[in-house]
């Protein structure tokens, strides 16, 4: 089990869909949120892409030497860069970093963004150009370790003589993760991808995907690893975790989850549509629960305005981490996670979460590089005691 957190780079606050509660995206948080993530021992962050974030390679790239072992979850866009200078960005990200790279192919879903950056291919297209895309870069990037180089013809891609001289520390690649809910996302991922990312969908939904994806990896004699997308919602008591949800929605009101679904609905986004049909765009501002606990401590409440992932885990700390037990038994490995603010949530849920966890991962992250005391020394003269979390 592999545990990911996210550095906000399209903005952060304490409330959904307002002003109210802002703060500041920039350097210095984003630097916060990745020392927070890198001490607290978090396996890596995810740093999203598109028009409405800061450019991931540029943020990841500024983080490196702030950091000592995150590992950053960058993205690929088919389309917009070539592929081989795709593999020299890589590459060097990942000599610099010491190869603490990894890749997070998004081929898009939102046709208006898509046009702003001069991709005009249909849904079908962009999984098909994605595939020579991903042809094209992962054998410039294994060649380069042996000096060969590339030709490659294809529909929508083509490059003559392409060679990598200054080959990535990750053999033969840094490992590629991807996301998609269409039957053309689960094919590319099972030719191409390492790992298989799905949003947070009820578990026998997310079962489902886990067995259509590896049925078709098995006919390319292939094998993934999986994982999810989620926020997060958690508090000591399950009473003081809604109450947390419920103050996160607290400034929405009917008409900008209306705005926000209209823009959703516009996508060709299958996973975006899962999403919405998750919530249906309901909102009881009395009960937040009502129609939105899709599934056991599972809220569709951040998708009424947030696109992508749009669901959070909402509990006290034994039920959280008793979902995420429930979620690795289905195969999943790794658990990129979120939460509203970004900073003060990856130290809650790592206090909160991490020693219920199983036990191989709170041996990783059990920090023996400090020295302690835990907690304020009491009474000015006795240290206090970690408490034995339950195997």
């Amino acid at each position: 089990m592999k545990i990911l957190w996210f550095i906000p780079t399209h903005g952060d606050s304490r409330y959904l869909g307002t002003a109210t509660g802002g703060r500041v995206a920039d350097f210095n948080y984003f630097k916060q949120v990745a020392v927070a993530a890198d001490t607290l021992g978090y396996e890596g962050v995810l740093i999203p892409t598109g028009r409405s974030c800061e450019d991931p390679w540029t943020v990841a790239s500024s983080l490196i030497d702030a950091t000592r072992h995150l590992k950053f979850l960058v993205a690929l866009r088919p389309g917009l860069i070539t592929p081989s200078q795709y593999a020299r960005i890589a590459s060097t990200f990942d000599r610099l970093s010491g190869g603490r790279l990894l890749i997070n192919l998004v081929t898009g879903g939102d046709a208006a963004e898509l046009a702003g950056d001069g991709q005009f291919l249909p849904h079908g297209e962009r999984y098909a150009e994605a595939t020579e895309f991903l042809t094209i870069w992962r054998e410039i990037l294994a060649r380069s370790h042996t000096g060969e180089s590339l030709d490659f013809d294809g529909k929508y891609l083509r490059v003559e003589g392409a060679k990598l001289l200054y080959p990535p520390l990750q053999k033969p690649y840094p490992q590629l993760f991807f996301g998609g809910s269409s039957p053309e996302a689960h094919d590319l991922a099972a030719q191409q991808l390492d790992t298989y990312l799905t949003w947070g969908e009820p578990p026998a939904a997310v079962a489902a995907k886990v067995a259509d994806v590896s049925a078709r990896a098995a006919k390319y004699g292939r094998t993934l690893s999986f994982g999810i997308r989620l926020h997060v919602i958690v508090r000591e008591t399950e009473d003081a975790a809604w109450n947390a949800a419920a103050e996160l929605v607290q400034h929405l009101d009917e008409a900008t989850v209306a705005r926000a679904q209209a823009t959703f609905s516009k996508m060709d986004s299958v996973g975006q549509r899962r999403m919405a049909a998750l919530h249906g765009g309901k909102f009881n501002r009395d009960n937040i629960r009502e129609g939105l606990e899709v599934s056991p401590n599972l809220w569709a409440g951040v998708g009424l305005v947030r696109g992508g992932a749009g669901t959070a885990l909402v509990g006290n700390p034994q039920q959280v981490a008793d979902r995420i037990k429930e979620y690795a038994a289905l195969g999943l490995e790794y658990f990129v996670l979120s939460g509203y603010p970004h900073l003060e949530e990856a130290y809650r849920f790592a206090e909160l979460v991490f020693p219920l966890l199983p036990l191989s991962l709170r041996e990783k992250i059990s920090q023996p590089r400090l020295s302690g005391p835990f907690g304020e020394v009491v009474a000015n003269n006795h240290v206090p005691t970690l408490a034995r979390a339950a195997s």
